[in-house]
């Protein structure tokens, strides 16, 4: 596929770029450059590998998925202004 700058001023208005015909003239041979590239990256066999999400080994470390209390009550009701037996301590709003 080979772009030229007809091409280039297609897709700077279907994006809302302006350029001015100079701009377009510059741009054509680097997105034509790039589009080879991509043509050759189509010609690299991949077969037999898999597909991945990272270059680098990358495991997630998930916890249990368990339902717990915390076990930091007394930490959080220190922040409190007002704590009683255990819970937070609010003013009555309904009468």
């Amino acid at each position: 596929m080979s772009v030229d700058t007809a091409t280039v001023r297609k897709i700077a208005s279907l994006a809302r770029i302006a350029i001015t015909e100079e701009e377009a003239a510059r741009i054509a041979p680097e997105l034509d450059n790039i589009m080879g590239w991509i043509e050759q990256l189509g010609e690299v066999d991949v077969t037999g590998i898999e597909p991945m999400t990272a270059v680098i080994p990358n495991h997630l470390r998930l916890r249990d998925d368990v339902v717990t209390d915390g076990g930091v009550r007394d930490a959080v009701l220190s922040n409190a202004p007002q704590a009683e037996h255990g819970f937070f301590t609010v003013p009555k709003v309904i009468e």
